[in-house]
Formats: C-alpha cells, sequence, structure tokens
C-alpha cells in the first residue's frame, strides 16, 4: 500500500508519503482495510510530524512489525533514510486488544443495533482510540514529534499491521 501527498505545502515538518510494509499486514476484512486507507489519505491531507533536532523533510515514512516491534523507517523526499526509529509493541497490546473487540462490537452494531447502542459502543471505542494514540506519542515523543490527529490516525495504522484477524 503507497499513497502520496497531493498537497504542495511549505511546511517540511511532515509526512508526504506513508507505505506499510506487505509483510507485516495479516489478512482483515473490509472495515478494516478501509480504516486503513482512511488513516493514511487523512494523515497525507494534513498532518504534523518533526524529528528531533533534524530540519530534513519532508519526510517519507514505511511502518512494519518485526519481532513485536513496531519499526518506523523514515527517509527524506529524495529516498535518503533520516531515522529508523524502533517501539516496543508491549505498551500498546493491551488497548489494541480491547479496540479490536470494541470495534467488532461496533461493525455488529452498526447491522443491527439501535443507534443509542451504536454510539454508546462508539464512545468506548473513541476512548481506546484515543488512549492509544496517547501511549504511541509518548513512545515516539524521545525522537518524532507528533500533533494529537497525526498520533490517531498512526494509531489506526499500527492497528492494521498488528490486526490479525
Amino acid at each position: 500500500m503507497d499513497q502520496t501527498s497531493p498537497q504542495n505545502e511549505i511546511n517540511p515538518d511532515r509526512l508526504i508519503e506513508i507505505t506499510l510494509d506487505q509483510k507485516s499486514l495479516g489478512r482483515v476484512h473490509a472495515n478494516i482495510e478501509h480504516e486503513r486507507e482512511v488513516a493514511i489519505f487523512d494523515i497525507l491531507d494534513g498532518n504534523a510530524f518533526a524529528i528531533e533536532g533534524l530540519k530534513q523533510g519532508p519526510y517519507k515514512l514505511n511502518l512494519s512489525v518485526i519481532e513485536d516491534r513496531l519499526v518506523l523507517a523514515i527517509v527524506n523526499e529524495s529516498d535518503v533514510e533520516v531515522l529508523q526509529h524502533h517501539i516496543a509493541l508491549t505498551p500498546l497490546k493491551r488497548i489494541m486488544k480491547d479496540y479490536f473487540l470494541v470495534c467488532e462490537s461496533y461493525y455488529e452494531a452498526v447491522r443491527t443495533a439501535p443507534p443509542a447502542r451504536i454510539q454508546a459502543i462508539d464512545v468506548s471505542r473513541r476512548a481506546l482510540h484515543d488512549e492509544g494514540s496517547q501511549v504511541l506519542r509518548e513512545k515516539l515523543a524521545n525522537q518524532i514529534i507528533v500533533d494529537d490527529d497525526t498520533a490517531r490516525r498512526l494509531f489506526t495504522l499500527v492497528c492494521s499491521l498488528h490486526w490479525k484477524g
């Protein structure tokens, strides 16, 4: 999966391309695939992504999972490697597990449940998503600075990589 930003912004502290390692992707159902595509589109539409102490952007990001670690391989516009950052997924595992369960409930509810039930499940889903994005942002903070929206969408992508359903 490869998408490039249509924007031609001046701010260099941003992502202009995101790829997901095909070997890291598990089989997913249409809802997860859709969330992945929307997250990439939304990130590229507007994001804040800076590398501590460097001004080499805009950046291209490849996400993969290797041995239970999230790997962010970052290159500049000229495809010169800027940083490879590894994050242990352990701090995110409980949140992701709960998030996946709530998402499954949400997708099932959308088909059959009354609006009040769907809304209640969605509140739980959003709360877990917020918690996961905050943990991810904290794990990135020593080298990569992102805004809240970018962290939320990156969490969606991390979940889509980790999802093996």
